[in-house]
């Protein structure tokens, strides 16, 4: 499942970071700044309209980020939701990733700043994310989106939100879904995967990193072990939109990204897995400013051209 070794633009970036502490080693402020820090650019990809709004959700002010691509609606629409771990992240973590998937998909991009852990443990996170869902289902013309062709996406803990969301619009004939692209999403809270010991050290994201977040998260076992939380472990995966699922070779979370697509895929489920075997956790956001790495690219664009397809006509 995975390369002998990663790619040289990988390997380069896993060189340069192994001095940094890792994430368990670091406090939640530093955890959030370093996400910042590492993603942001000064000089971010025009789109044709950004745009801060704030909506209610259900713990207050719940504020969102719309971008729309250049041209003439109405927009397919794509949720996204950021990764971080449910720790860290935010809009200004995941900007130039959604700037680029806006330009590439031609699709409005809506991105959730949903409440983080520990403050907000689960399911503060997954209510934020179906809440906002909710209200572009119903007010997608006010940034000339299309609600008919509506996906949802994200990384690492975003994919788990996005897989989540779906699982819950069906359970409770929510809005209509036409996709689901989850990158290296987390899907289970377990940590008995080869994966996890595969890779579990000298790849970004260590097991104590995953076994860190999980305790930030989940306030106790019973938590963890939630189908809106662990989305791997529901019953039923039937009657669920279509998905492009990511992993990577020298990634923990692998496994159980694979083991969710074939799930999807035995429960009739339309899927579209792509593994990338000499890259690590979070590198399709490495296809964009500051790092433009030429492997990360052609996954962004094989992702980017997936939901593409499903939502533009």
């Amino acid at each position: 499942m995975r390369a002998k070794e990663p790619h040289p633009e990988i390997q380069a970036f896993i060189d340069e970071a192994a001095d940094a502490p890792a994430f368990n080693e670091m406090s939640i402020e530093e955890v959030r700044g370093m996400t910042v820090e590492v993603f942001s650019v000064e000089d971010p990809d025009p789109v044709g309209e950004v745009v801060d709004r704030t909506i209610l959700g259900e713990g207050g002010d719940l504020p969102i980020r719309t971008y729309v691509p250049e041209g003439e609606g109405p927009f397919p629409v794509t949720m996204f939701f950021h990764g971080g771990g449910f720790v860290s992240g935010s809009l200004e973590s995941h900007d130039q990733l959604c700037r680029a998937l806006a330009n590439a998909t031609g699709a409005a991009v809506v991105a959730v700043d949903y409440r983080l852990a520990p403050e907000h443990p689960f399911p503060a996170a997954v209510e934020d994310a179906y809440t906002a869902t909710q209200w572009v289902a119903e007010n997608a013309d006010e940034f000339e989106g299309d609600a008919s062709r509506l996906a949802v996406a994200g990384d690492s803990a975003g994919g788990n939100l996005a897989a989540v969301v779906a699982q819950m619009t069906r359970d409770r004939d929510g809005p209509d879904l036409q996709y689901q692209l989850l990158l290296y999403p987390t899907v289970s809270s377990h940590m008995d995967w080869p994966s996890v010991e595969e890779n579990g050290q000298g790849y970004f994201i260590t097991a104590e990193d995953l076994e860190w977040f999980d305790d930030q998260y989940f306030e106790n076992d019973i938590d963890a072990m939630n189908v809106y939380a662990s989305p791997l472990l529901a019953a039923e995966l039937e009657d669920l939109p279509p998905a492009t699922v990511v992993t990577a070779g020298f990634d923990p979370l692998r496994d159980q990204g694979v083991a969710y697509a074939e799930r999807l895929e035995e429960a009739g489920v339309e899927v579209t897995h792509r593994h990338y075997d000499d890259v690590i956790h979070a590198f399709v956001q490495m296809a964009t400013k500051p790092f433009s790495f030429e492997r990360s690219a052609e996954a962004f664009d094989d992702a980017g051209a997936d939901l593409r397809d499903a939502l533009v006509e």
